[in-house]
């Protein structure tokens, strides 16, 4: 049974920081590609960043120079850092799993983002 479960969410003022973590679990975690999105109310989810098994990261060009992710391989753990957070980042963040080999994905229940101007 695939599991991703996200952690780390919560109210944080502007400009300040915050660290969301996934846990996944069930998986060939080293097969996938794996990756963060956000929905705010009344818009459509949208891809943060994501980050490949070796490493190769990619960014939406909203949150470049503030947010890095980062996985742990031995320990089946992706991590989003949130610097320098700005009210628009209000979101609830989703922890994304994606088979390099058929593009079948899985996601996590979310994490709400809050942040205070």
């Amino acid at each position: 049974q695939v599991q991703l479960v996200e952690s780390g969410g919560g109210l944080v003022q502007a400009g300040g920081s915050l660290r969301l973590s996934c846990a996944a679990s069930g998986i060939i975690f080293k097969i996938y590609t794996m990756a963060w999105y956000r929905q705010a109310p009344g818009k459509q989810r949208e891809l943060v960043a994501s980050i490949t098994s070796p490493g190769i990261t990619n960014y939406a060009d909203s949150v470049k120079g503030r947010f890095t992710i980062s996985r742990d391989n031995a320990k089946n753990m992706v991590y989003l850092q949130m610097n320098s957070v700005k009210p628009e980042d209000t979101a609830v963040y989703y922890c994304n799993a994606r088979d390099v080999r058929d593009f079948s994905a899985f996601w996590g229940q979310g994490t709400q983002v809050t942040v205070s101007s």
